[in-house]
């Protein structure tokens, strides 16, 4: 298909406005950032996107341009397609999955007040990166990265702690050491909450860089979610008779 402006035939791609459109006669560019939904470009909606048009008009002082604002609910009918439509096919076939959350202790055990929490998350391609997936029309192909730059913990207390890496899995020999890379400590039992429990959501932030065959690079955000729940108790007093007979718990109310 010819990318044509009142039948002559020109270049259906501009590095600086954008890809042609025969319909609507001028260069298409999705604006980025988006304005803000205030911004009367949007004409009242709050979906879709909002793209300058620009076509060359009159050449008695040389090229000149002439842009208008558009919004659209979808991608317009461009010869080539805009590279963010392709960006976001790429993403879609990464099928980016929710943190594998491990904790120690873990679910299903019990934990102590003011002992050492480990977190960490089990890494695959799709959970953690890095993972790469292009998507192409002709004429045009684009290329995304994904890599999880942290997980943000919110356990359930108040606090969220913020870790860089994936936390380091926790082994027996550890003993009641803090993790070096991903921990927390709390301060309260857990037994006044529903369940008796903490409830842990593990979010991670998704940085998805990208390029086109055309020169162009950007920069999209994702996020995944995943939850648990930890039971932190405190520790039994136990009493030991002192003549030789039977230990005695003393038994904690609650959970």
């Amino acid at each position: 298909m010819e990318c044509t402006f009142k039948g002559a035939v020109q270049p259906c791609v501009d590095k600086e406005f954008g890809n042609w459109s025969n319909s609507r006669q001028c260069y298409m560019k999705r604006e980025i950032p988006a304005p803000p939904f205030s911004d009367p470009r949007w004409q009242g909606h709050t979906d879709g996107s909002i793209w300058a048009c620009a076509r060359e008009q009159g050449y008695d002082q040389g090229r000149h341009v002439v842009s208008e604002w558009i919004w659209l609910p979808g991608e317009p009918d461009t010869v080539v397609i805009d590279p963010l439509t392709l960006v976001y096919e790429a993403i879609a076939s990464m099928n980016l999955g929710a943190p594998l959350i491990k904790t120690a202790p873990a679910p299903g055990r019990i934990g102590l007040v003011n002992m050492p929490v480990w977190l960490w998350v089990n890494k695959t391609e799709n959970t953690w990166g890095p993972i790469e997936r292009e998507a192409s029309v002709p004429g045009l192909s684009v290329t995304a990265t994904a890599q999880v730059k942290a997980i943000n913990w919110t356990m359930g207390d108040g606090k969220i702690v913020r870790c860089k890496g994936p936390g380091t899995p926790y082994d027996e020999s550890m003993g009641v050491r803090p993790s070096p890379t991903c921990g927390h400590r709390y301060v309260k039992t857990s037994t006044k909450l529903p369940g008796c429990k903490y409830q842990v959501t593990a979010t991670a932030e998704w940085d998805i860089t990208w390029r086109s065959t055309l020169g162009d690079t950007g920069q999209v955000s994702r996020t995944q979610q995943a939850t648990t729940q930890l039971r932190i108790g405190e520790a039994v007093p136990v009493l030991v008779d002192p003549n030789g007979g039977e230990v005695t718990v003393q038994p904690k109310a609650g959970c």
